[in-house]
């Protein structure tokens, strides 16, 4: 198994690059060629375990992402499958023409024969083995990526409807419909779900490092106790002081995409505290989710006029209302907070019969608290140039 977060097969994705594949494989796959998907690390994995491109080669080796893995090992290895949402994220998967994409894993030497059969996101498509509940067989009747699965959960059904989840890293979602909108400027294209005969595509923005970055405060400067201390420590002091902290440990996601940048905290003078510090890093969660949310707008001419929220990050009252402050837009964090497993629960139910469509599940969203934006829009365009002149800093810091 290798993580998303792993950075070791970027010279993999190089090579695509200098090669020309870039737009090809953006335009196919609605992915931007990076180390964070599977198809670069599939090939390193081959590559890395002894005979391994001639055991995938011979049927002996199979792929899947963590779902795959669970519906093989709940079925008792009957179910070779992942969802349209999963497999669009691999960077192996056409969202065009909704099939593995030959050429692409011609340019990885990685044989088909390796990966699983694509099903909606919401059908029943195997039960669980004899042996796993006592002889009880339960029926496996959905599958989703974890956004995928938020988005559902935050009953996003409508074109432009939006959320962002705050986790180790954050990632907002559109729901764009049942067309893919394919960025130009360094969002990704996804297929959000399948329901029965129709698919529906999602614009996201991966970011890397936002919650990480408090657990680095408390694990790593070691200023905090505890994830939850870095609001008290943040409104320790009237603003930031002129800090800013690019939490780019991993590089860069969307909309930079670079590989080769790293962590920056700037502006730092002898008045600078640990209340500094704390509040640049919450002050970076809210900055990267705007310039998601910016890209978004301009590309699709779709306002986002509201952002559902959900994930550790929206018990902070001092994120949540800086984050509608350089917005300028109402957050509504849901009320049931653990939307991924609320959105598979969804889908679940629909294969099931439990709900009849999404419209029956669109009337039980509802939201715990809406932050409304009041800072001045000049001291909001400050405080978001000085961010983007401290990414220009962090960018391409570790190439050689």
């Amino acid at each position: 198994a290798i993580v998303w977060q792993c950075r070791r097969t970027a010279d993999i994705v190089e090579g695509l690059k200098n090669r020309g594949l870039s737009q090809i494989i953006c335009d196919k796959t609605g992915l931007i060629p990076d180390a964070y998907f599977s198809a670069t690390k599939i090939r390193w994995i081959l590559d890395h375990i002894k005979d391994g491109q001639k055991r995938a080669e011979n049927g002996e080796l199979l792929f899947g992402t963590i779902d795959t893995w669970l519906a093989w090992k709940l079925s008792g290895g009957k179910a070779h499958v992942t969802d349209y949402g999963n497999a669009s994220r691999t960077m192996l998967y056409n969202i065009n023409m909704l099939q593995w994409d030959k050429d692409i894993l011609a340019s990885l030497n990685l044989p088909a024969a390796i990966l699983p059969t694509v099903i909606p996101s919401s059908k029943i498509y195997a039960e669980t083995a004899n042996e796993m509940f006592e002889g009880t067989q339960i029926p496996l009747c959905a599958i989703a990526g974890d956004q995928q699965a938020a988005l559902f959960g935050q009953a996003c059904y409508n074109p432009g409807m939006s959320k962002n989840t705050y986790g180790t890293g954050s990632f907002v979602l559109m729901n764009s419909g049942e067309k893919p909108i394919i960025s130009q400027r360094g969002l990704l294209t996804s297929l959000a779900w399948g329901l029965e005969d129709k698919v529906y595509y999602a614009l996201e923005g991966s970011i890397y490092i936002t919650g990480a970055a408090i657990q680095w405060l408390r694990d790593g400067l070691k200023i905090i106790n505890t994830a939850a201390e870095s609001e008290a420590l943040a409104r320790s002091v009237d603003d930031n002081g002129g800090v800013y902290f690019v939490p780019a440990f991993v590089g860069l996601g969307a909309p930079y995409w670079d590989m080769y940048a790293r962590g920056t905290i700037i502006g730092v003078t002898r008045g600078t505290t640990r209340g500094h510090i704390a509040r640049a890093t919450l002050e970076a969660e809210a900055f990267q989710i705007r310039d998601v949310v910016d890209t978004m707008r301009s590309e699709t001419g779709i306002g986002i006029p509201v952002l559902r929220v959900d994930g550790g990050g929206t018990a902070n009252s001092f994120l949540m209302q800086f984050q509608a402050d350089v917005m300028n837009i109402p957050i509504q964090v849901a009320a049931i907070p653990e939307t991924t497993a609320l959105g598979v629960a969804y889908l679940a139910g629909l294969s099931t019969g439990l709900w009849k469509d999404t419209g029956e599940i669109s009337t039980k969203w509802h939201s715990q608290a809406t932050y409304e934006p009041k800072m001045s829009a000049d001291q909001r365009e400050n405080l978001y140039s000085n961010w983007k002149r401290a990414v220009e800093r962090a960018k391409g810091w570790a190439v050689n």
